[in-house]
Order: C-alpha cells, then structure tokens, then sequence
C-alpha cells in the first residue's frame, strides 16, 4: 500500500516550508508530505490523490489565506477523505474562527504559529491524531477476512466483537461479495458453517468463540500468574482508570474483560461532555488510549475472560473464571457495568442479532444506509446512537416511553437531534412487534393512548431501554440491592450498624462492600450516576482507597 499523505498547505512561502521541515523531519518514514501553496491547488491535488485511492491521513491548513480560507478548504477536501484528520494554523486573532470550524467542519485541533520548538507544541498533537487515523483506516486486503452473512447473529458477534477490540478485519458478504465465494471454494463443504475467518498465516476459524477468536486474533487471554494485589474485574470507563492509576503507583495489576474492553462506553460513537475533549471522542477512542496507558505502565489485560464466581478465604480473594480456572488476589474491585435491559415484545428474541441489536452496534451502522433504523429510548446512549446512525439510515426514529427527550437525555443532544433533518421523535410510544422471515422487515409501536399501532419498514432496530447490573458473580457475597446493584460504603450502614459479618473497627470506605477488600465502581454501584466521567473518577479514587485497605493486612 502507498504510504498515506500529509497535506500542508499556506500562502506564506516561509511559513509553508518550515511547516513541510518540521512534518518531514519526524513522520517521513510513514507519511508523504505534500505542500501547496493555495487552498485552491491543495484542493486539486487532494482530488487527484482521490481518483488514485491513494489514503491521506491528515490536513494542516492555515486559515487566512487569500480566496480561499483554511476553514473552507477543510470544508471542501473532507468531502474526498471525510475520516482525514484536520488541524488549523492559526495566529492567536484567528481563534474564534478556529473554534467556530470545529462546529462546521469538524476541526480536530488548532495550532498557534508560531509553534517551536516542535517537539513540545508540534509533533505530540499531531501524534495523537495520526494515531487515531490509523486505528480507524480501512483495513489492507491481507488482513484478517470475516466471510458471513448480513443476517446472521454469528457472523454479527464475530464483527462486533473484533471492531469493539480494535481488531483489524476486511467483511465479505457471502450475498455480495465473489471474493467470498472464492474463499470458501476450497474448504470442505462440512465446514463452511458461517461466519470463517481467514488469517494470514493461512489458518482458518469456522464460527469461533469468543475465546478462540481472542486467541488467534492477538489478544491475551491467560494471566501469567496466579496471584496478584490486585484483579479488577471490567474493562470499562471504571475498570480502566482503575488500571491505568494502579499500574502507575506500582500496584501488580490484572484486568479480565468477556466482552471488550470501553465497556458499554465503547459503543459510543461520541462523547462530547467528556473534559477536555471540545470535539468529543467516540468510545472506542476514549478505550483505545485508556488501555495503551494502563499496559504501558505494567497492567495486564485479559480478553474474552468471564468471571463466574467470587469466594473469599480470610484476607484473600478468588475468582473463578468460566474455563474453571482460578485467580486470586489480596484486593478485588468489581467494574462490570451494566447491560441494556431485554425488550419483551413479540420477535424481538428471534431476531437478535439480524437487525435487532442491544446498544449501538456500531459495526453493523454502515449496513443500514437507506433504510429506516429504529432506536427505542430516552438516554443519552440512545441519543448519541441516533446522531450515529443518522450518518448512513434514510431516516432514523427515536421511540421514546417518556414525554420528551428532555426528560432523560443530557441538552446538547437534544439540540443535536433536533438539528438533524432524518431523525423523527416520537414520544410516549413503544414497540408492540417485530416480523421478518430471516432478518428484521417491518417495525409496529403504538403510542400512548392511541388506538391505532403503526407499521413501518425496517432496516434495523436498536435497543437502549434501562440498565441491569452484572453482578451475578459475587451473588451471595456481597450486599446488593433487589435489582442487583452493589451496595458500599455509607450504604452499608443502617441505624449506625455495621453490615453483618464485618468484624473491622472502622466503616467500609467509600467505594468498599460489605465485605472488606472487595470494592465496586461505576455503574455497577447501587446510586451511581450514569457518566463517563463518573466511573473514570470513581475508577481512580478505588485505588487510593485500596492502597489504604493493603496497609491493614
């Protein structure tokens, strides 16, 4: 493949040429780096680079530039490469203009000339972006190839599991694509159950587990001891900054996730309430760096683990993981989340996975591109993915049980959603039933106190109705309440006693159980507030309050 393309382009020879200095003397070996000396010529180049299929990566355009400013070739060239990475030059008069593109064409960052040393001011940011654009670059045709069918909840968990991993795949349609066919020419007709996976090296899965896909796919699966000071137990917003602040304190750390890691957050396609980020950042972004912090400072990630049980014997704690293996540790924090509560209405449950998703099946969103895609709820999951989808669907309809959006979901998406000319709102309804022979054909909801239900065609139908604790492991051990989420801290104290069985002088901290050394955080934790940011702190302040519990024993 040709090395991907760095556009510069700036009306100032001086400025043009030390920017082209600055970018070939750190990113030659991966990148070309093209200058142009208008937006108008830049804009030409980008067309035939364009036509050549050739990948460009990133734009760096000054912004007053003559006839055509820098805002408005960004505007022009995201037509060509819209997952191209954008930076504005700017001096410092021009930044509320800087501000005002991130709203108009999607600016991911501006930079103030003039910017030495470049090693301070230049080269992180831009290393930053450009690792975003390769986690997110169409994959090589010599990659991992998944041959399945559009319809088929097998082929749909493998792509959604490797996508949710950041695991690199080409999909082959078997309906559509004759390289699929081609591929499965030479496999024994016993064997070509759907979906197959077709690796590099020549070795070939045929419906795979989790596991076993995990196994082949590079991901880590087996802890390289058995004992540790401490197991976090969730790989999301919680477990994550957990991980990533008990690595950097020195803490021997492992981390096991079923699933993948960025948890239910993962599937965001954008949070943007998240600090610091004025853009916003998808979930799977917010995952991606999180868990390169946490193993660069020693933590080790386990994919495709499910925790079954937890046991406790004097001051050490032992999970039980689904292979019948055991873990243990002197402290344990629980970060499993929640999951989207089940929709009881006739063909939900036998269309799962063929066109009815839990959550943003953000792999499957592109599948959907003229056609109607239903989203059933009022939170901001919901709403972040009806922005999503919005992108590909002819028209996307948000059913909603409350009155308004208003009521459940944060302002800025409902003014989003409401900007968006393909996204109806349809409050006080809900879904009555699904059909279809093999795959979702037509949706029926029914709004409140109305007699009449309507039927619409659908693409797919996306689920986002309420949340149910994954606490089923440490059943029987710890306090929870009758929906199943945990109980800690000043929860544990009724009528100024202690929880039964706690035989310590002092009361559970903060984020601790009923039983000492065990903690939860995030949304598994009964009252807590359903934020990102939330679990992150709450994630970060488990640590210090572990640290402190390990001194007592």
């Amino acid at each position: 493949m040709a090395k991907p393309v760095i556009i510069t382009v700036d009306d100032e020879p001086n400025v043009l040429n030390a920017i082209e200095r600055d970018l070939n003397r750190n990113y030659r070996k991966d990148y070309r780096v093209i200058k142009a000396g208008s937006g108008r010529t830049a804009l030409d180049t980008v067309e035939e680079l364009h036509r050549r299929g050739t990948p460009l990566a990133l734009f760096v355009a000054d912004q007053k530039m003559p006839i055509m400013t820098g805002t408005e070739f960004l505007d022009e060239a995201r037509k060509f490469y819209p997952e191209a990475k954008k930076v504005l030059l700017t001096a410092y008069a021009d930044t509320e203009a800087a501000i005002q593109s991130i709203n108009e064409v999607g600016l991911d960052y501006y930079l103030m000339k003039p910017w030495d040393p470049p090693e301070d001011n230049l080269y992180p940011v831009l290393d930053d972006l450009l690792g975003e654009w390769t986690a997110t670059i169409p994959v090589p045709y010599d990659g991992i190839k998944v041959v399945g069918a559009q319809w088929s909840p097998s082929s749909h968990h493998v792509k959604n599991f490797l996508s949710r991993n950041q695991v690199p795949y080409l999909w082959l349609d078997i309906e559509r694509e004759a390289e699929a066919e081609l591929l499965l020419e030479g496999m024994k007709e016993e064997s070509q159950r759907l979906p197959v996976i077709f690796f590099p090296d020549g070795t070939v899965l045929v419906d795979p587990d989790s596991k076993e896909l995990a196994e082949k796919a590079g991901l880590k699966t087996q802890a390289s001891q058995p004992y540790y000071e401490l197991i976090i137990i969730g790989a999301g917003p919680a477990g994550l900054a957990a991980a990533v602040y008990a690595g950097s304190e020195g803490l021997q750390t492992v981390m096991l996730e079923k699933e993948a890691v960025g948890g239910q957050a993962g599937t965001s396609s954008r949070i943007e309430n998240y600090l610091g980020f004025p853009k916003g950042l998808s979930g799977a972004d917010l995952a991606r760096r999180a868990q390169t912090q946490a193993r660069r400072f020693g933590v080790e990630i386990l994919s495709a683990q499910e925790v079954v049980s937890v046991r406790v014997e004097g001051d050490n704690k032992f999970i039980r993981l689904n292979d019948g293996s055991e873990l243990s540790c002197k402290a344990l924090l629980v970060a499993t989340g929640v999951t989207t509560r089940r929709l009881d209405a006739p063909g939900v449950d036998e269309l799962t996975g063929a066109g009815v998703f839990y959550g943003a099946s953000l792999a499957e969103a592109v599948a959907y591109k003229d056609q109607n895609v239903f989203v059933v709820g009022g939170a901001n999951s919901a709403g972040q993915g009806a922005v999503h989808f919005a992108r590909y669907a002819k028209k996307v309809i948000i059913l909603c049980r409350a009155s308004s959006l208003e009521r459940g979901m944060s302002q800025y998406l409902v003014d989003q959603i409401s900007a968006i000319e393909n996204i109806e709102v349809i409050t006080q309804a809900e879904v009555v039933q699904v059909e279809g022979t093999n795959q979702l054909e037509k949706v029926t909801y029914q709004i409140r106190e109305s007699d009449e239900p309507v039927k619409m065609d659908a693409g797919a139908l996306f689920i986002f109705i309420g949340a149910v604790p994954h606490t089923g492991l440490v059943e029987g051990v710890v306090e929870r309440d009758r929906v199943g989420f945990i109980f800690t801290g000043s929860e544990l104290i009724k009528d100024g006693r202690k929880p039964a069985g706690w035989k310590l002088q002092r009361d559970p901290f903060f984020l601790e159980t009923s039983i000492p050394g065990i903690f939860a955080a995030g949304d598994v934790r009964h009252g807590s507030v359903k934020r990102v940011a939330t679990a992150v702190g709450e994630g970060a302040v488990a640590i210090s309050l572990i640290h402190q519990y390990l001194k007592t024993v």
